[in-house]
């Protein structure tokens, strides 16, 4: 346990790196990557150029300082970490590095401010905090590697077959080269590729929703092409899937991963998604269809229009099968064809009348994923309707940690 004055310094500290923080995330990286250039492999270049990595490094540093007495206030984001860690590969002989790299980065940034003192309390606190990391990581590998099927580090799997879903999404179904058994995963988690890209420097790592129910034949990941735009460039690895990955050709992938998981519990479900939000969505739907699970679901989608809808077809032929299933598809712009057919429930934006109208909302486990924007908004509607937070799950692939920060 960390001693009693280095507490009440980091605790006294924690707003003053929280006023900074965005600058000591853009420092930490500078200088991580002057030491240990090979880290480009494992972070997200695409995330470094618009700034998330950093703005998560700086959020992170400040809530670990705010709730050093009791980490348990930061279980969901601990352990969402340490998920993603495990999937990436990161090892503990990688912290030391980091925890030194850090306090440069707030003494750079602060100067004089940063007194011997506080720098050795955030120290330790640094260590006090990476334990609790570095066990949690290593059950989570553990459990990876001992399961039926699984494996450490990264496996060889080959493209069996792809599907066209709309003109920007493709579903990949993966099997593994060595022809062995594969593990299991719980409907929600996610694969981790790492992708050897011809022409880039270093390798990129990304995480894809798996999105079909759990089997021992397959993966399935559903990939969005992302195209450059305002918000950023275009997307590394979903083009090089896109462009590249015909059948039987070979990619790496770790062992599933993810805190994104159902519940084990008899509430209703909500499902709310939006654009490539949909596939761990479809995971854990197919899943309750196939189990013939007999909670009610009610399943929304927010989309431009038909054309970018994935699975719509899928999801209307279980409802069609399924008496619990109730469907609520809203498009932002919907074609002609789209309004002449009717095709849809609500135009424009998810809203809070729209997911009042849903039964038992306040008594339903809700589960919602689409871009950071789209999460924000459905996360504010849902606390205005009073909806429990202990009922509220999302996955973010983004490294922001909350959605209200």
């Amino acid at each position: 346990m960390l001693d009693k004055e280095s507490i009440k310094i980091v605790k006294a500290t924690a707003p003053v790196l929280k006023e900074h923080s965005n600058q000591i995330g853009i420092t930490f990286y500078r200088l991580l990557f002057e030491k240990a250039p090979e880290l480009y492999n494992i972070f997200n270049q695409t995330n470094q150029k618009r700034g998330l990595q950093q703005e998560a490094l700086g959020y992170a540093v400040y809530a670990a300082g705010e709730h050093i007495t009791d980490l348990s206030e930061l279980n969901s984001v601990i352990e969402r970490i340490c998920h993603k860690h495990r999937a990436i590969g990161i090892m503990p002989e990688q912290y030391p590095v980091v925890g030194e790299t850090l306090l440069q980065a707030v003494k750079e940034v602060l100067g004089d401010a940063a007194t011997d003192e506080i720098l050795e309390a955030w120290g330790k606190a640094y260590d006090y905090i990476s334990e609790a990391f570095i066990s949690l990581e290593k059950k989570l590998y553990d459990e990876a590697e001992e399961q039926i099927g699984g494996w450490s580090g990264y496996r060889e799997f080959y493209v069996d077959k792809t599907i066209q879903e709309t003109d920007e999404i493709t579903s990949f179904y993966l099997k593994p080269k060595d022809g062995k058994e594969i593990a299991t995963y719980k409907p929600g988690q996610y694969l981790t590729i790492k992708a050897n890209i011809p022409g880039e420097q270093y390798t990129h790592i990304r995480h894809y929703s798996i999105s079909d129910a759990p089997n021992r034949e397959y993966y399935r990941i559903s990939v969005k092409r992302e195209d450059a735009s305002e918000d950023g460039p275009s997307g590394i690895v979903s083009n090089y899937l896109h462009k590249e990955m015909n059948r039987n050709e070979t990619l790496e992938f770790s062992a599933p991963a993810g805190d994104f998981v159902l519940k084990a519990n008899n509430r209703p479900i909500v499902f709310i998604s939006g654009g490539i939000g949909i596939t761990p969505m479809i995971s854990m739907l197919n899943d309750l269809a196939e189990n013939d699970d007999q909670r009610q679901v009610s399943f929304i989608h927010a989309a431009a229009n038909s054309k970018k809808h994935a699975f719509k077809e899928h999801v209307k032929k279980l409802a069609a099968n399924k008496y619990n299933l109730k469907l609520l598809f809203c498009y932002s712009m919907p074609t002609q064809q789209d309004i002449s057919e009717q095709n849809f429930d609500k135009e424009g934006f998810l809203d809070a009348d729209l997911l009042n109208s849903i039964p038992s909302l306040k008594d339903a486990e809700i589960y919602f994923c689409g871009s950071i924007p789209f999460m924000q908004a459905i996360n504010h509607t849902l606390e205005k309707l009073k909806v429990p937070a202990e009922q509220i799950n999302y996955e973010v692939f983004n490294p922001i940690a909350m959605l209200d920060e």
